[in-house]
């Protein structure tokens, strides 16, 4: 797999570890030469930072040549960590070293990009590439499902490559993985005929989404949030197979339509089923209570969240208790909940509270509520100075729903004084012609 130059004798363990994972990575790819192989496979025995590290170093210095194989893995290495850098400096030695070529090394390249948030590089990769693999197609689709910024732009772009895919690469079909993340990307856009287009396509040409598990959950949750819930229960009742991301899913659609008591009882099913909840699964069930103004049935779960299914609350389910006391407008006891948390409160809770406030006119709670929040924010960098905007704003609004006038100028002047503007926010209609 590798030769190394006559000039490097000393041996280091972080780079003899890496050489070992990348023989195992070696055996496996020859094992699975008969099937098309997913590049999950190489991330399930990742190497440590300091093996990277050493790796990209001794690829720069030219020490060691290694065969496309180990470079797959490196790049599959630096993909998982992330390591931009160094997966940059495995990128330029294996064009120096002239095995671009293999399909192989370009797919998980294009892994490499997307993974490390550089999508148009990884697009540029695929671009250039002559010849593509089915996983070659799933790694670039993939990659734009997994961005978190610009998600609606990305996941557009998902659906236009799937539909190339369809009609320009010749012998090449998408793969269950593919279809996962194409339904992933009709979600996130809400477009329920493209959805339905895929669900389709699924059943005839793929599997039938009631054995695949992972398949079946990507419908559920595409039919839920385009607002089609009888269909994604269709679909869950109909699966041999769920998973807690399945019920998961299943319980934040029936949140998302304020089916908040029907969320309880799948709960109760779900243990009875014999899959215990994770936090995902607590957040929807939470927020399915504040949509449902459930207070009594949320507040019980939350206590029962350690002491009867293992899970310990994390900041995001102390501020889904606070918006459903803030909704159900129990600002005081809302206030206490937050005092008395063993985590230290973030601005998304403290905001709720202030929100809750504005709601129920609560004044004395909002201002006390409201400085605490502007207390928390540095104002340091672009985004600190939109958020304190924003925190500005939602005082001044608790101010005037109160006929507050005179506060609501100070708070004003306060912004002027900080350099903080507002711009008013504008939107437009097209209408015929």
């Amino acid at each position: 797999m590798l030769s190394v130059h006559p000039s490097s004798r000393q041996t280091h363990p972080p780079l003899l570890r890496f050489l070992i994972s990348a023989l195992r990575i070696h055996i496996l790819h020859t094992l699975a030469l008969s099937k098309p192989l997913s590049l999950q496979h190489f991330d399930q025995m990742p190497p440590t930072q300091s093996s990277i590290l050493v790796f990209a170093d001794w690829v720069s210095r030219e020490a060691l040549v290694f065969d496309d194989f180990t470079y797959i893995f490196a790049l599959g290495a630096c993909a998982r960590s992330p390591s931009l850098w160094e997966g940059r400096q495995i990128h330029a030695r294996i064009l120096k070293q002239g095995v671009w070529s293999n399909v192989l090394v370009q797919t998980t390249a294009i892994h490499f990009y997307a993974n490390n948030n550089d999508v148009a590089l990884a697009r540029l990769v695929f671009d250039e590439m002559r010849k593509r693999s089915s996983v070659t197609w799933n790694a670039m689709i993939t990659g734009y499902c997994s961005q978190r910024g610009k998600v609606v732009c990305y996941a557009r772009d998902a659906l236009v490559l799937f539909r190339a895919m369809l009609v320009d690469a010749c012998g090449v079909k998408p793969t269950d993985t593919t279809m996962v993340c194409v339904l992933s990307a009709a979600s996130q856009l809400g477009v329920l005929e493209t959805g339905v287009g895929v669900h389709g396509y699924i059943e005839k040409t793929v599997l039938a989404p009631a054995n695949d598990v992972f398949v079946g959950t990507g419908l559920v949750d595409m039919y839920s949030k385009c607002g089609c819930l009888g269909s994604a229960l269709c679909i869950f009742w109909g699966m041999k197979e769920r998973n807690v991301l399945t019920w998961t899913a299943m319980i934040t659609g029936l949140a998302r339509h304020g089916r908040g008591k029907e969320a309880l009882e799948l709960l109760d099913e779900m243990v009875a089923y014999g899959v215990k909840p994770n936090a995902v699964t607590f957040t929807s069930l939470f927020s399915a209570c504040c949509h449902a103004g459930l207070v009594e049935e949320g507040l019980q779960l939350f206590h029962s969240m350690r002491s009867k299914f293992g899970v310990t609350p994390g900041i995001q389910h102390y501020g889904c208790i606070v918006d459903l006391l803030g909704r159900a407008g129990h600002l005081k006891e809302a206030y206490d909940f937050v005092r008395g948390m063993p985590v230290e409160p973030d601005a998304i809770l403290w905001r709720s509270l202030l929100s809750a406030c504005k709601v129920h006119r609560d004044v004395v709670m909002g201002e006390e509520v409201g400085k605490l929040l502007l207390q928390l924010q540095p104002q340091q960098s672009f985004a600190d100075l939109v958020a304190a905007s924003e925190d500005f704003i939602a005082l001044s609004n608790v101010y005037a729903s109160a006929e507050r006038w005179e506060d609501v100028e100070t708070v004003r002047e306060a912004m002027k004084v900080k350099g903080i503007e507002t711009k008013p926010g504008c939107s437009s209609v097209q209408t015929s012609g």
